[in-house]
């Protein structure tokens, strides 16, 4: 009876236990192919276009598959995410990198996947980019891929310049020819000044001309490489080619303003104001109706196309539970697919491919001509603050030198050197 009892409770135990592990397995099964939530940090949710067409398309293949979004704001969203990723914290899924600084907070703190494997596996072409990928490597790996990226180009009046008589610019300008063109272009004075170009106050509008050659960098601690810029454009304030830049500075002068009032025939800007300047004219508010895009001016032997931009990424948290999941919605939003739902939207995605061309020139109010269709195929793009752990401090430096030379406070030979100096102190 003792044999047999113990016979029926292992029986009991080893059916008991089949039947627990059984239980598990389903559950685990069940798991892994139902549904799932990810949750995308991200800024600006309710004002942002192109956040919620990127969901609706994601979810038409893959409709199991619930992204919540996870509003940080935008004026803190690098503190809020840190704070959210710190200690582990696996809520979140999906990360948006809002820049470079951001990119090389989370990507030194572990809080970022490696992409590297993933991309392998998944045959991502990462040339899509125009080489913004391989600016955001570190030590041979990759931690986001980027879905956003506004680039620079040159808007120009057609009509200030059929008034003139002068051919348009083309999309395939040299500095020194930009430089001629806005000389031909400055006529009058008063209040009917037209002044050939334009620099807003940015640093970015004069310095990142020097680095499309791919030879120096904004963040190295040597600034020779900047002088013909600022003595070309320094030259041309001097000429009156274009507005004062302490004027500009002390009144506070924003450069929509001086583009839509027919006061400058041409201007480098940002991909981000073709949206803002097709509303203007569709509301009236800007008398440049007739205006048209073309490819940055290139310094000598550098390709057309060659330019400076900004880009917005997505990577996966590293403490996430479902990184398959969120490394596929990944995919999908910085992929062909996503940009093109991204350019329905008006906005800029990172891959600009023909579809995308297509679909952002035919916009309603984008100039109707070949050459501003054409302006927006890039070649090359450089961002304007590259990554380094020091870019913030760097950027400081570089702001301040840039007002010291553009005022003339200093010469550009004492300015750059205070650039050196003060650069080559943070990085050393």
């Amino acid at each position: 009876m003792k044999k047999i009892l113990a016979t029926v409770m292992a029986g009991l135990a080893v059916c008991g236990l089949s039947m627990f592990t059984g239980c598990n397995n389903k559950e685990k099964a069940q798991k892994e192919s139902g549904p799932v939530t990810l949750k995308w940090a991200l800024w600006d949710w309710d004002a942002t276009a192109y956040y919620k067409p990127l969901i609706e398309a994601y979810n038409t293949t893959h409709p199991d598959v619930k992204i919540e979004p996870l509003d940080l704001g935008s004026s803190d969203y690098q503190t809020m995410l840190s704070i959210q990723l710190t200690g582990g914290d696996d809520s979140i899924d999906v990360v948006t990198v809002k820049d470079i600084p951001g990119y090389n907070t989370l990507q030194k703190a572990g809080q970022l996947v490696n992409l590297n494997d993933f991309i392998k596996e998944k045959g991502i072409d990462t040339s899509l980019y125009g080489g913004t990928t391989e600016q955001i490597t570190v030590n041979g790996n990759l931690y986001a891929l980027p879905f956003r990226s506004d680039f620079w180009v040159v808007f120009y009046n057609k009509d200030l310049f059929d008034k003139a008589g002068v051919p348009y610019p083309t999309n395939d300008m040299t500095f020194s020819e930009y430089d001629a063109l806005a000389r031909k272009m400055t006529s009058g004075s008063g209040a009917e000044k037209v002044y050939g170009a334009h620099y807003h106050t940015w640093r970015s509008a004069v310095q990142l001309f020097g680095v499309l050659d791919g030879k120096n960098t904004i963040v190295g601690g040597k600034y020779d490489f900047l002088k013909p810029y600022y003595e070309t454009i320094l030259k041309q304030q001097n000429d009156g080619i274009v507005q004062s830049y302490a004027q500009l500075k002390t009144t506070s002068t924003h450069y929509s303003g001086v583009f839509y009032n027919n006061s400058v025939a041409m201007l480098n800007m940002g991909s981000w104001f073709i949206g803002t300047l097709i509303q203007k004219v569709a509301a009236g508010e800007a008398l440049s109706k007739n205006w048209g895009i073309v490819k940055y001016p290139h310094p000598d032997g550098v390709p057309a196309g060659t330019t400076l931009g900004t880009i917005t990424s997505l990577g996966v948290s590293a403490a996430s539970k479902k990184k398959e999941a969120a490394l596929d919605f990944v995919r999908f939003v910085t992929g062909p697919e996503g940009a093109e739902v991204i350019a329905k939207t008006g906005t800029f995605p990172a891959i600009k491919n023909e579809a995308v061309i297509k679909t952002i020139s035919g916009m309603a109010g984008f100039p109707q001509d070949e050459n501003s269709a054409q302006a927006l195929g890039v070649t090359k793009t450089y961002l304007e603050m590259p990554l380094h752990e020091k870019a913030a401090e760097i950027e400081v430096v570089l702001n301040q030198q840039h007002d010291n030379i553009m005022t003339e406070n200093v010469s550009i030979d004492e300015g750059l050197k205070e650039m050196e100096k003060g650069v080559s102190a943070i990085i050393k």
